[in-house]
């Protein structure tokens, strides 16, 4: 089976297009080779992606023939991603989320100035 094919159908990637293209692009290696949209993926094969921010690293199980539902993907891909990966992903979250006080209302202008000076200072 293809690679951008597989990678669409165990959910990677929304479509199969967008999976050709992060090969093209060299975000799907193998063996930290890039992998172009047309070669083959065997049972065993050890892949990673290049998410941004995410790096993340897929053991192929089983070969499929169609698109399959989320809850069958770990079936057909083991994720061997490690948990640091998922950590960093979600300190950056964290970090670039500013949290408001629900039911407060909008921010007046004095506080939405005060957000561009703070959001100034720190870069």
């Amino acid at each position: 089976m293809r690679v951008d094919k597989w990678l669409w159908c165990v959910r990677i990637y929304k479509t199969r297009n967008l999976a050709a293209e992060a090969c093209d692009l060299g975000k799907v290696t193998k063996d930290n080779m890039p992998m172009k949209p047309s070669k083959e993926v065997n049972v065993g094969d050890i892949l990673t992606i290049n998410l941004n921010p995410l790096k993340k690293t897929v053991k192929v199980k089983d070969i499929l023939k169609n698109r399959i539902g989320a809850k069958d993907v770990p079936i057909y891909m083991e994720d061997l991603t490690p948990q640091a990966e998922y950590d960093k992903v979600k300190m950056m979250h964290d970090m670039m989320f500013e949290k408001r006080d629900s039911h407060i209302g909008r921010p007046t202008k004095k506080d939405r100035r005060s957000i561009e000076k703070f959001k100034n200072r720190e870069l």
